[in-house]
């Protein structure tokens, strides 16, 4: 079954660029993530931690 993809896809022009694309497209979104964690500030990551727990839930939504 691979040779049967492998082979379509050397049929195709600049199919190459694919992988290149998604891997960096990847990386990009880890490096970014874990910027956003380094610089998040202390007080918004105790607050967003303690939603889970908060009893004071408008249940309305639900």
């Amino acid at each position: 079954m691979l040779k049967y993809i492998k082979g379509n896809l050397e049929n195709i022009d600049g199919v190459e660029i694919y992988p290149i694309i998604s891997l960096l497209i990847f990386f990009i979104f880890f490096v970014a993530l874990f910027w956003w964690v380094f610089t998040a500030k202390k007080a918004h990551i105790e607050e967003v931690s303690k939603i889970p727990l908060d009893t004071n839930v408008n249940d309305d939504i639900i």
